[in-house]
Order: structure tokens, then C-alpha cells, then sequence
């Protein structure tokens, strides 16, 4: 759709923050990803100046198959006394077979003068002579006005030269940057309404989130007219980063009620953010808007109690419609309706058994006092739910001792080794492992000391080990609250642990993991359709 522009440049902007690194085959998934969501245009990179770029753009024709986006190359006008037809790095946009390219030009005459080291009429012509060049080639041609608020604020008539010179010789979108990241609301809605005021082209909007007002400077330009918008994934980029997609095309589509995206495109917004996060091997966000974890997760019981009644009350869009969902997280700021609505959520109905909530409402603000939390280890939640409300639920073994041995030896060797006693079915079983730390071992000696009888949980093993220190005593007689993270290669659990003694909240926690995934095991097996 050419009435509005989504532009995305997680691939070269986004490709600048600090940590980020794209192989090849990385930026091909993420094109792949972003034009799944839908956005219009999918800039891939620089080609001729970075050999990685050069070769997406190779790749990108034979093993990039877009079904809605157009890919475009991003790269320099011609240098300065150059001939166009002769600059190696303009000839290397048009090599890139890309259909649309997207050009950075120099709208500060400080740049023009202090950093291109040029006058102001070359500079121009430098716009123009390029614009003109690629037009000729049959490319669709964008103009990135880089620092055009601040070179507007110091000189806005040569801006607005630059933007004409653009438009004189063909561009079809001048797009204003704060490339600084400087701007707010109120100074962006009033630099693009003088802009709008004084040239007739489309405007594109192009934010650096310095200020933490990137989103909010480009949906207010949107808002004054502008009609093109450029963003990066989760707000990906140098410094700060930029524009978030995310946040962006939530407040178009949500708040302004904008189709910019096909389709049933909007609702793929959480799990395409994820997994871009994943290709830059960065954790998500989970207080990102829209997308986030939390984004509609609710602590206090007076949210849950209007909740319960209506989930709009607390809720300032359906979570479902961006791919997410509501959660209720369970504190000492619990009351009932948090438990209920909870329990609801994880497929445990505890709301008809009023006595069982108020136990379970006393029993997590007693444990939230000695350190305990569930806010992250729903599945320790839903085994203490279920023990309040399956009283005649057995643990699948009791605890009879364990024993752990960490042994320095003289060569520098450290050697942990775990003894486990456990009653299973009646059965006295007696477990010995060693592990590279006294967790590791005794996660093993466990496992080795159940799996016989339970071969389901064979599949489960130990994702992630978390330790804090909690507030309260100091150094080492500090209580500690451990997390751990498993899988069964399916899906993904957290379980908590908490004592002073290291080990024991491990163990703590390790058991509840254990016990979990062989609910879970259970639970899936009895719903499999018979054969």
C-alpha cells in the first residue's frame, strides 16, 4: 500500500547498536520475518561500502522471495567533485538490483561546510545530480535529510534547499531525521508543520531516540501529515536506538486506527518481535509496549478485582489483537480475585473453593515476607494452587536426605559429588552423581533416582540457574532465592527456591521443576488420542 509508508532499517540502522551483529544469513531471516509482519519497505544494507551488504543484496535475488515488502538499498549521494556516473559507490546502489533505494544527503549547512568539507551549491547538486541518476536507471528513490531539525533550527532555508533539490530531480519521499535523537513532541509538530508550509513533496519521518520521545516525535509527525515512517525492530540502533516498529505500528493501527498493515498481520506483532530478538541474540524486552511480557501484566489486587469484572478496565487495548496476553502476577499485593483470575490462567479452577483461595492468599504473602516470589516461576504457583485444591494429590517422591561433597583437589580439579535418598512408590532409591557444580550434581542424582520410575521425565533438563541475594542480612548468612529454568524441549518452566542455605533453595526448586514437568508429562499423555 503506497498511501502510507512502514519503512523498516533494523538491517542497517538497527544493525548499529551496540552488541548486534548480522551474518548474512541472519539478515536474510530477518527480511523474511519483517515482511511477514507486513511494513512496506525492508532496507537491507550498504552495498558497495560493506562487503556483507553487497553479498545480502546477491543472495537476497535468488533466496529472498518477499510477498509484501520491497527491499532497498541504502547508500551516499556522489562525492563531492565527482561526476555521478563515475562514483564506484552510486554505481554499486544500482548493481544492487534493488528497486527502491534510499539516499543520505547532508541537510546541515555545518555538515555541508565542516564535514563534507564543500560549498552549499555542491552540496546541492550533489542531491540533485544522483537523485537524477537513479531515477534515469528506473529506481524509485528516497532522500534521508540527515540532521534536518538541527540544520532546520540553524539554517532552515538551505533545509528546505536541500529538500527541493531532492524533489526537483525526482525523489518521491524527503525524509526529515533527527539524527541526533534531540527532539520532542512539540518541536517536531511545529518544525514539520513550517516544512509542510513550504514544500508540496511527501514528507518521511526518521527519529533517534535520545530523548526517549522517539516514538512519540514520529507518531506526532504522522499526526502533522507525514505520511512515511522509518523505524527499527524493538527499536534497535546506535546509542539509544530508534523509533520502535513495535510501538510505532501500535499507535498507528491501535490509537489512530490506521490500516497500515495487511490483514490479520497486526496480531503476529509479539511473536515477530521475539524472534527477531532472538536472530540479534538479544533477550526481549519485557516492558516493551504492545509486545513486552508485562505489557499487560497486572501486580496490584485492586487491578485484579476490576479485572475480574472487566478486563478493559485495566487493560488499554485486548492484548490478543498485537499476539500477546493479559497475566496476573501473584505478590504479597495479592488478594483474592489476583488468585482466582491466576488460577484461571493456568487451568487450575480454584475460584470455586473460596476457603482455598483465602490459604492460598495467606500462604504467598507469608512466603513473599521470607523472600519468596512467583511473579517469575509460574509453575511452583501452580503446584502450590494444586496442592490447596487436590488435597489428596501425592508428590510423585518424598525427600528421605541428600548430601553434597565439593572436593578441591591438588591439581587445581574442583569435583562435585551428590548423594540423593528418595522414597518412590514405596521404594527406597539411593542416587550418586557428580556434576560440574553441587547443583549440577545434584540434578543429576535426582534424575538418576526417579527417571526409572518415571521415564517421561527423561526429556526434561535443567535450561537456566539464577541466584539473588536477597536484602536483609548481609554476606555470606544472606537468604537466597534461586531460579530455575527447565524444558522438556516442548515449552519452558521456571520454579523458585528459597532458603539460606544455597543449596537448599536449589533443591527447592529443582524438586518443583522435576514435579512439574512430570505433571505436565502426565497431563499430556492422558490427553493423547489413543491409537
Amino acid at each position: 500500500m503506497d498511501e502510507f509508508h512502514v519503512y523498516d532499517t533494523t538491517l542497517r540502522d538497527g544493525a548499529q547498536r551496540e552488541g548486534i551483529t548480522y551474518s548474512v544469513a541472519d539478515k536474510l531471516a530477518v527480511a523474511r520475518l519483517l515482511d511477514e509482519l507486513g511494513v512496506g519497505f525492508i532496507e537491507g544494507g550498504w552495498p558497495g561500502a560493506l562487503p556483507k551488504d553487497t553479498e545480502f543484496f546477491e543472495r537476497a535475488r535468488t533466496e529472498l522471495e518477499l510477498s509484501t515488502a520491497q527491499l532497498v538499498a541504502f547508500g551516499a549521494t556522489r562525492k563531492a567533485g565527482v561526476a555521478v556516473a563515475d562514483d564506484p559507490q552510486v554505481q554499486a546502489l544500482l548493481d544492487s538490483g534493488a528497486p527502491v533505494i534510499c539516499l543520505v544527503a547532508k541537510s546541515d549547512v555545518r555538515h555541508v561546510e565542516q564535514a563534507l568539507r564543500t560549498t552549499r551549491e555542491e552540496n546541492l547538486a550533489m542531491v540533485a545530480d544522483t537523485v537524477r541518476h537513479l531515477v534515469a536507471a528506473d529506481r524509485r528513490v528516497f532522500v534521508d535529510c540527515e540532521h534536518f531539525f538541527d540544520g532546520f533550527r540553524y539554517d532552515a532555508d538551505y533545509a528546505v534547499a536541500v529538500m527541493q533539490a531532492a524533489y526537483d530531480a525526482g525523489a518521491s519521499v524527503v525524509v526529515m531525521c533527527d539524527t541526533n535523537g534531540g527532539m520532542l513532541p512539540t518541536g517536531i509538530q511545529r518544525v514539520v508543520r513550517e516544512v509542510r508550509a513550504r514544500v508540496d513533496g511527501r514528507l518521511g519521518i526518521h527519529c533517534q531516540d535520545d530523548t526517549g520521545c522517539a516514538v512519540a516525535n514520529t507518531l506526532t509527525a504522522v499526526e502533522e501529515g507525514v505520511t512515511h515512517v522509518q523505524c527499527t525492530a524493538n527499536g534497535y540502533g546506535e546509542r539509544t536506538g530508534n523509533a520502535d516498529l513495535f510501538g510505532v505500528l501500535g499507535g498507528l493501527v491501535a490509537k489512530l486506527d490506521m490500516p497500515v498493515l495487511p490483514e490479520g498481520r497486526f496480531a503476529e506483532m509479539q511473536r515477530i518481535s521475539h524472534a527477531l530478538a532472538e536472530i540479534a541474540n538479544l533477550s526481549p524486552n519485557t516492558h516493551q509496549p504492545y509486545v513486552g511480557a508485562s505489557s499487560f501484566a497486572h501486580k496490584a489486587g485492586l487491578h485484579a478485582s476490576a479485572i475480574k469484572v472487566a478486563p478493559e478496565l485495566y487493560n488499554h487495548m485486548d492484548p490478543a489483537d498485537v499476539g500477546n496476553d493479559m497475566r496476573i502476577l501473584v505478590t504479597e499485593m495479592a488478594g483474592r480475585a489476583s488468585v482466582e483470575l491466576k488460577g484461571r490462567e493456568l487451568g487450575v479452577d480454584i475460584a470455586s473453593d473460596p476457603a482455598a483461595v483465602a490459604r492460598v492468599v495467606e500462604i504467598v504473602k507469608s512466603r513473599e515476607a521470607e523472600g519468596w516470589s512467583y511473579e517469575a516461576a509460574d509453575a511452583s504457583f501452580e503446584l502450590l494452587l494444586r496442592s490447596e485444591v487436590e488435597p489428596d494429590r501425592h508428590a510423585p517422591f518424598d525427600l528421605e536426605s541428600y548430601r553434597v561433597i565439593v572436593e578441591h583437589r591438588a591439581d587445581g580439579e574442583v569435583v562435585s559429588e551428590a548423594t540423593v535418598k528418595v522414597i518412590v512408590d514405596g521404594r527406597r532409591v539411593i542416587a550418586t552423581a557428580e556434576g560440574n557444580g553441587p547443583v549440577n550434581a545434584l540434578d543429576q542424582a535426582l534424575r538418576q533416582a526417579v527417571t526409572e520410575h518415571y521415564p517421561q521425565l527423561r526429556d526434561v533438563e535443567l535450561a537456566d540457574y539464577k541466584v539473588r541475594i536477597l536484602e536483609g542480612r548481609h554476606g555470606t548468612d544472606a537468604t537466597t532465592r534461586v531460579l530455575i529454568g527447565s524444558t522438556d524441549g516442548d515449552r519452558g518452566w521456571t520454579t523458585v527456591g528459597v532458603h539460606p542455605n544455597v543449596v537448599e533453595s536449589s533443591w527447592k526448586a529443582l524438586v518443583d521443576g522435576v514435579s512439574y514437568g512430570l505433571l505436565k508429562r502426565r497431563e499430556l499423555a492422558a490427553n493423547r488420542p489413543a491409537e
